[in-house]
This record gives C-alpha cells, structure tokens and sequence, in this order.
C-alpha cells in the first residue's frame, strides 16, 4: 500500500465561486467493513472503487499484520488474500487510528476463533461505546474479556441467536457490521433487530452474499442470517464498493457555498435525499440524474433547519459541512445533531472565519452572516476540517488550516478535485499565518480540548420539527434520465 500522508497545513485564497463537474470517489465507509470481511473469505478479494485514504491504508497495514496480503493494483483495484490464518491480535496502534478497525472482531472470532482487539479510536467525537457490539458477540455463545485496553474474545464456534442493536442514539453502524460479519459462519440463524439501515452496510451485505453468506432484511431494521461453512472469493470480476455519498455531499456544498455550479458524477443521489431535501430548503437549485447531482446557486442560501439523525435521515457527517452553509444564510438556522450530540468542535473555527454560531446541548443557532473572512483556523477531526475548508472557499481573503492531515483520513485528493473546480487551495509546510503572511512556526497556539463526552439525554430537539428525514422530507429537483 501507498504510504498516503498529507500537508498538515492547507491554505485557500476563496471568495471566489466554484464550478465544474467531477467523479465521486468510492466510499471509504463501505469500504473498510467489506475489507475487514475479507478475513472470512477463503479465496482473494478483488475490490474497486476503494479510495486511496488514509483510512482505508491503515486498515490495509492493520490486515497485513492479521495474515491478509493487501495489494493495490495499477488501476486502483485493492487485493486481498488471506496468506496466514494464524495471527488474531490486531495491532493497537492502528486501532487507535481508526475506529473502523474494531471492525475485525466479528470475522477473526467467527473465521478463527479467538480474538485480541484494542478498544478503538479515530476521531474525537465523544463516547461511542461498544457494548452493543459485544452484547451480540456474547449471544452468540462468545466469551468475551477485558485485558487493560484489550477485549478479548474467544469461541470454538458461534451460534445463531437473536438481538436487538438499537442504541440510545440509534442503531449502531460499525456494531451491525461487526455482528452481520460473524453471524455469517454461525451455526444456525441470527436475527438482529434495530439493525442500521445505511447504505454502506447494504454495501457489506451485497458484498458478503457475493461470497456466499445468505442474508435476507437488507435496508430494513430487522435482519436475517443463516450462517455457512465456509465463504468463497470475489473471482476476477471483483466487487465494486458504492460512492462516497459524504464526499458527494461535501463537493455538492462547495458549490453552493460560494455561490457556484457543481456536478458531481458517478454517485447515488438515493442515497442523499434527506441532504438534498436540506438544500433545497436552502434555495439551492438541485438537479438530478440517474447517477450525477448537480447543485448550483447565485444567492445567498436562505435559512434551514435540521436534524443528524441514522439513515435515511441527513448524516452526521454532513452536519459540519452543512453548518458552514447556514453560518452564511440570511437569516438564523437550528441545526441538531441527534447522533453524536456534542459533534461541535467545528463552532468555534467557524465563528473564528466570522460566523455567529451559539451552541445549546446538541443544536446550534446559526445567525446568517453576510460572508465569512478569511483567518487561521484549527481542525479537530475529518468532518470538521471538511467544514473549514467550505467556509475558507466562500471567505474573502486567505485562510490557513492547521491539522488538515485529518481530511485525508476520508478525502481522496480533496485540494486537487478543489482546484479542478477553479478553488485557490494548496497544500503548504507547517506554517503560522500572520498579517504580512506565512511564515514558519515553532509552536501553536492552545486549543481547546478535542475531547467530547456524550450527553446523557437525548435532547428536545430530536423530538421537534427540526427533525428532518429521509422518510418525511421531500426536495425540489430537475430529473433527467
């Protein structure tokens, strides 16, 4: 695999609209669980459209170390092989990196009986806990232990049981793959109940009865699955995972943002309509294909009002980018994020870039300002950054983003496909910036802690009519075929 380290530093000169047409890149969250299912397969994978991140790299190393040969073809085709069936600890560094990575539980306990996995990290965006995960695993007839930071997990065989994985914030996305995974070689029939309906875990799904599993409930809350011997490969056709229905989204915000026309192919629009719905309530001008979206603006965006919630409501990684785009509406937007309640660490660098955006539990109140201006800025994790980066492209002047290593976690080139569309963003050394400029910085200045706890309740606003989903909510588009 590519070594897939970026700048730390990214510096935009915006205030300018952006235009064009681009492809969407395949989507890293579908990508990593149909990777770490990998390890259930007994003949190679073949998998297209995995985009070259880091996240998909350090799973790749992760996988290396569990006795999976990953490979990365020319045409950006990723290969994988178990080549060593022994190891079952996976390495605690690259768990750290990468929340994903717990993704392996699952399929080194049902492929090979045992294993040692660290509790996870990735971005700081509160308590995620796994004990829905584990909760599951136990059901199943696995004994399961804690080691320090380890949790360790054990079983000859599993069996089939039934479960519900619906959490205090919703289901639990990387839970139901981890279980979906080692329910495929248990012993009899697995039901799992509050089971997340994402499109990347029908991605997972689709993948895993390519390979032989047999599983029936895909895009519904209740799932069945009746387990099997053995699964087989890919062959050479391979599998394509789906687009990055996030990237999409962001790309289509960059767009709107500064008051541009942006086309992106190649995607699923199905798969983005409670965010489109959010844009057309923006006044945004939505056009819609079979496989491309285009979303193209003139004017100031008018205000919005939504709620993060599990799909089919709007993500909650599109929650950063989406407050960007009410901080400069005319007039004041409520935004609510009902699945990590304190995902925030974006307001404060927003207000920074001169928004006005006030916090309240898990909803923020944007008071539409009339454009941003351009400053230094800190990002705190991938989505965040992804936000900085939207309100540095519509700020006039230029604005400097420290710890932009944190979008090449789930961005695919995203500097390069910025400037495709006409943006000023480049990729500098470490730099502090100050009136006369950049210059090279010794130190930068403290921050507020990255760390968030969850709330404990789930807010009010969830409840109210700034929920919006993908059931209740409709949007205005031009269809073409």
């Amino acid at each position: 695999m590519t070594d897939n380290t970026r700048s730390n530093v990214l510096s935009i000169h915006g205030g300018c609209p952006v235009r064009g047409s681009l492809a969407a890149a395949g989507s890293k969250n579908a990508a990593l669980p149909i990777m770490a299912a990998s390890i259930l397969a007994d003949e190679p994978v073949e998998l297209a459209g995995t985009p070259d991140v880091t996240d998909v790299n350090t799973l790749a190393l992760m996988l290396g170390h569990l006795g999976v040969e990953a490979k990365r073809h020319a045409d950006g085709t990723l290969h994988l092989h178990t080549v060593d069936p022994a190891p079952v600890t996976a390495d605690a560094e690259l768990v750290d990196r990468m929340r994903a990575s717990f993704c392996v539980l699952g399929p080194l306990l049902a492929r090979r009986g045992r294993a040692v996995v660290a509790l996870p990290g990735g971005c700081s965006l509160g308590a995620r806990p796994v004990d829905l995960h584990l909760q599951g695993l136990a059901a199943m007839g696995a004994k399961i232990r804690y080691d320090h930071n380890y949790i360790i997990a054990e079983a000859k065989f599993l069996h089939g049981a039934e479960m519900n994985l619906a959490g205090l914030y919703g289901p639990t996305v990387t839970g139901t793959a981890n279980i979906l995974m080692a329910a495929t070689l248990a012993r009899g029939e697995t039901i799992i109940h509050g089971a997340a309906r994402e499109p990347e875990i029908i991605d997972l799904g689709k993948f895993l009865i390519g390979l032989g599993a047999r599983i029936d409930g895909l895009g519904a809350s209740t799932l069945h699955i009746q387990g099997v011997k053995q699964l087989g490969g890919t062959g050479a056709a391979g599998y394509r995972v789906i687009p990055d229905r996030i990237e999409t989204g962001t790309l289509l915000l960059a767009g709107a943002i500064t008051g541009g026309d942006v086309t992106v192919r190649g995607c699923r629009p199905d798969h983005l309509e409670a965010m489109l719905a959010v844009l057309d309530d923006a006044g945004v001008m939505v056009d819609v294909g079979r496989n491309w979206i285009r979303a193209a603006i003139s004017d100031r965006p008018q205000p919005f009002h939504f709620s993060a919630l599990p799909y089919p409501g709007v993500p909650t990684d599109l929650q950063a980018p989406l407050t960007a785009l009410a901080a400069i509406a005319d007039g004041s937007s409520t935004i609510c994020d009902c699945v990590f309640p304190q995902r925030f660490g974006h307001v404060d660098e927003l207000n920074r870039l001169g928004a006005s955006i006030q916090q309240t539990g898990n909803a923020v109140t944007a008071a539409g300002v009339e454009q941003f201006s351009g400053a230094e800025v800190f990002a705190s994790d991938l989505r965040a950054g992804a936000a900085l980066v939207l309100a540095g492209l519509a700020a006039p002047g230029r604005t400097v983003i420290h710890h932009a290593h944190h979008l090449a976690r789930g961005y695919e080139a995203l500097p390069k496909k910025l400037q495709s569309l006409g943006a000023e963003i480049e990729a500098v050394a470490d730099a502090w910036y100050t009136s006369d400029g950049l210059t090279s910085a010794a130190h930068e200045p403290s921050s507020a802690s990255n760390e968030f706890s969850r709330t404990t309740e789930y807010d009010s606003h969830c409840r109210s009519g700034v929920a919006r989903s993908g059931a209740d909510s409709q949007y205005v588009a031009r269809r073409a075929g």
